[in-house]
């Protein structure tokens, strides 16, 4: 029988690797510029947020959960000074993202785009509620490009679990910034991750507080009972995600990973190169 945990866990890996770089790519940013954007400041944000830039800035930071308020108000608002249609957005970036898959992974292309009415399928049969970010993708006009439509569809099913995933944080009344220092220590990144998201030291100071409060840091550093924790609660988020998977089916999902796992880790390098 399959692994479906494991397999979710490899092809939501598998998906970070493949969307993730464009949100720190220079000709997104540009092309985010062409629109208006002076500099494409705050494309990360922007360039993600698009879908539901129209409820406002408090709701697209209420979704985006870990990263601080003032950093979404601003990034949102400055774009929405020069920014009449948010779709415009997203057009600008897929042009972004299909010239970087073309130098970058020319091989997957073709194959990727046959995957994409599987995904669209994947994306209409997993529920909605509850996960806003994932929503405002979904209803947003799909791609008549193979690649494109393949590539939109994947990057739903990524909200939808990071939608999940926080979630699961709430439940567990991890707050913004203790998010992002679990998630370090989990990756063991080196403490980064936590002020990326705009974390000042005041805030890290009372997040390890809290977290030491509850047995889960101790000396400003999580604990194996933190660590544990975190581990838990990806365990948790790879439980409730593995549907979408399941959806996709067995021999779809083996193909994605076999397409995707082999060129990962010059994925990841674009990322490392450009973050």
């Amino acid at each position: 029988m399959a692994d479906w945990q494991d397999l979710t866990r490899r092809a939501s890996f598998a998906s970070h690797q493949l969307l993730g770089w464009i949100f720190w790519d220079s000709r997104a940013k540009d092309n985010l510029a062409a629109l208006g954007v002076p500099e494409g400041l705050g494309h990360y944000i922007v360039n993600r947020g698009a879908p539901l830039a129209p409820a406002g800035a408090e709701a697209l930071f209420a979704a985006f959960y870990t990263i601080k308020r003032e950093f979404v108000h601003f990034a949102l608002n400055n774009a929405a000074t020069y920014i009449t249609d948010w779709h415009e957005v997203t057009v600008a970036r897929d042009s972004a993202v299909r010239v970087g898959l073309e130098e970058m992974t020319p091989q997957i292309i073709a194959p990727f785009g046959a995957l994409a009415d599987d995904l669209w399928k994947t994306v209409d049969a997993i529920p909605a509620s509850g996960r806003v970010l994932f929503a405002a993708h979904k209803s947003w006009p799909r791609p008549t490009d193979p690649l494109m439509s393949a590539w939109n569809a994947l990057n739903c099913i990524r909200e939808w679990r990071g939608d999940t995933h926080f979630a699961i944080l709430t439940s567990e009344d991890i707050s913004r910034v203790q998010a992002g220092i679990l998630h370090d220590a989990h990756l063991n990144y080196g403490g980064w991750i936590a002020q990326s998201r705009g974390a000042d030291a005041e805030a890290i100071t009372q997040a390890f507080a809290d977290l030491e409060s509850r047995g889960l840091a101790e000396d400003g550093v999580v604990s194996t009972a933190g660590l544990a924790v975190r581990e838990l609660i990806e365990e948790r988020t790879n439980e409730l995600t593995q549907r979408a998977w399941q959806s996709f089916g067995f021999d779809n999902t083996e193909r994605f990973l076999n397409m995707v796992e082999p060129i990962g880790e010059r994925l990841m390098k674009r990322i490392d190169d450009t973050a």
